[in-house]
């Protein structure tokens, strides 16, 4: 298709935006744009928003390629469909929904609770924002049939989303996802979205649900006693404007912590996250504010959680007394032992119990499960699949912890999705044994890898927008499908796993084998020497991620200098060979 059919079909569906039924600011500014800015024009309308595996993601605006009360309105009609017939004869169907700090979070919030509501389904609103985990804990203790929430994670700010909950509490997975999708799809015009509110059906909800979520978050310290006598402990936290505001120093102070130090100015609750670029606590820079705060007071311990709550950034010194951040491998490495060595330590440990991470987070956790012989299951990226398997096993075995590197963690059953709320938590509880122990958190990280290894992993980005963007990242799986890398920095390539055809290539003896796991646009090397490099185009941002995943090897903590800068070395020359450096 030429792009001057391109601009012909969009032309056509912009001029429909400019009449009624659509209100008069969005009629008003799709004429702005078919008048002034054809390029804006193209990106807004080129495409319908899709509704994804998850839900929705996208920047805010007119369009159908926007998030708008349109897009949002079309959605909910279709889930509301889809929920109707797989409920079909239920009495009092519910749902719940949430929002967090976005600009417009609340707005979409009321559209989708007015359309469930016009559909005779029960609504459980929450009064104010709220984190994304509680969303999860909500549906499971008010035994909803479905929720939502409105965020779009740690995306920029000219972002929001839709995300999509089954009953069970965990992000839909199939056949759910593509049977939604289906219904989303088959909506095609907003006339068919029925939006009178019906206000018997909207039942407003908070503090009665935030105190049940915060006992079952207490319940799951394990060294209460040691977190009273570090009662001062000085922990800084930021939200990032988010709404982890409120909950992370409730339960922080419910687990025994009373110096909680804040940074007001990010406190303030802004979609605008006027303090940072991206509220990202990925990113160095998201934390700029609390790594000026933590010096200035010698904190002993950093956490910084995303706008939706579901996601924690962690700084800890160093042994130079500097404070460093922890990556979501080297978090999520320090949780896990800590928890498989208190639960040994109390005899908990039967042999029943299990851990979950995804294929691009770091085995290392899989390596410290087997020492204290404990499963772990490997499922594919995105938390919704973690929380998959504990249903699966629900009832069977007990989950205790999971996590994956993009600083989501989780622990305990009754949540289904990833929870800096109680990872907060945890983390605070950690700092507390260490302390107690004579240790740091750095110094633990440095125990574990002197015990199993210097397990290092980078993580590479490269952002591609537009319809232009979409076409070269495809490009790029294509190339890496068809042209597999033979070696990585000398080393044989021994195993091609292709997720999408889940398949197996083994690359010396031209053997395939099946990967039982779901379709996913993911293709990973592994080689001789064990090195990891994963690629996937992101789905919730215009992204191709790159991942990388090597091992040193660590005689004692001196070595940690020259063994880390080994492996660094390593990985700058994988990403110089595949030309991505």
């Amino acid at each position: 298709m030429s792009n001057n059919d391109i601009e012909q079909i969009v032309l056509e569906k912009a001029h429909q935006w400019t009449k009624e039924p659509f209100d008069k600011v969005t009629r008003d500014e799709v004429t702005k744009l078919i008048e002034n800015d054809k390029k804006e024009l193209v990106e807004s309308f080129y495409r319908e928003l899709e509704f994804g595996t998850g839900g929705l993601r996208g920047i805010m605006g007119v369009g159908t390629n926007r998030m708008n009360i349109y897009t949002v309105g079309m959605a909910t009609q279709g889930l509301s469909n889809y929920i109707n017939k797989q409920f079909k004869g239920k009495k009092d169907i519910s749902v719940a929904i949430a929002y967090d700090s976005r600009n417009n979070s609340k707005l979409f919030a009321e559209t989708a609770a007015n359309i469930f509501s016009a559909n005779n389904i029960k609504v459980n609103l929450f009064e104010s924002l709220r984190p994304t985990p509680e969303l999860s804990f909500t549906i499971r203790n008010l035994k909803c049939q479905c929720g939502i929430v409105i965020t779009a994670s740690h995306n920029p700010k000219e972002y929001n989303g839709y995300k999509v909950y089954w009953e069970d509490g965990g992000q839909i997975v199939p056949p759910h996802d593509k049977n939604i999708i289906a219904e989303v799809q088959s909506i095609k015009d907003i006339s068919e979205v029925k939006s009178v509110r019906n206000q018997d059906l909207i039942k407003i909800i908070g503090n009665d649900i935030d105190e049940r979520y915060l006992d079952v978050l207490t319940a799951l310290t394990l060294s209460p006693q040691i977190n009273r006598k570090h009662k001062d402990l000085k922990l800084v936290y930021t939200p990032i404007h988010g709404s982890g505001v409120n909950l992370v120093p409730r339960v922080l102070k419910r687990f025994g912590f009373e110096n909680i130090i804040s940074i007001p100015e990010q406190n303030v609750i802004d979609g605008n996250f006027p303090t940072v670029v991206s509220p990202n606590p990925e990113e160095s820079a998201a934390l700029k504010l609390a790594l000026e705060k933590a010096t200035e007071i010698d904190a002993d311990l950093i956490m910084a959680t995303d706008p939706d709550a579901d996601r924690v950034g962690i700084g800890v010194k160093n042994d130079e007394g500097k404070f460093i951040l922890l990556n979501g491998n080297q978090a999520a490495s320090i949780l896990i032992y800590y928890i498989l060595k208190m639960w040994k330590e109390k005899g908990m440990l039967d042999g029943n119990q299990y851990i979950v991470k995804t294929i691009v987070t770091t085995d290392l956790l899989a390596d410290i499960a087997h020492k204290f012989k404990v499963d772990s299951y490997e499922v594919l990226t995105g938390f919704k699949y973690i929380a998959e398997k504990i249903r699966e096993l629900e009832g069977k075995r007990t989950f205790i912890a999971g996590g994956e590197e993009s600083y989501g963690y989780l622990v305990g059953e009754s949540i289904r999705d990833k929870d800096a709320v109680i990872s907060c938590a945890m983390f605070a509880e950690i700092s507390a044994w260490a302390k107690e122990n004579g240790k740091t958190l750095y110094q633990l990280l440095l125990e574990i890898y002197q015990e199993f290894g210097l397990y290092k992993e980078f993580l590479k980005s490269l952002t591609l927008k537009g319809k232009e963007g979409v076409e070269a990242i495809q490009a790029m799986m294509v190339k890496y499908r068809t042209n597999p890398p033979k070696f990585i920095d000398g080393s044989p390539v021994n195993l091609f796993h292709d997720y999408l055809k889940q398949e197996t290539l083994n690359l010396q003896t031209g053997k395939k084998t099946a990967l039982n796991l779901p379709k996913s646009d993911v293709v990973q090397f592994i080689s001789a020497d064990g090195t990891k490099v994963s690629v996937r185009p992101s789905g919730t941002e215009p992204k191709i991620k790159f991942y990388f995943g090597v091992k040193g090897s660590m005689k004692s903590i001196s070595d940690y200098p020259n063994a880390s800068k080994e492996v660094d070395e390593k990985i700058a020359r994988i990403m110089k060979e595949l030309e991505i450096a």
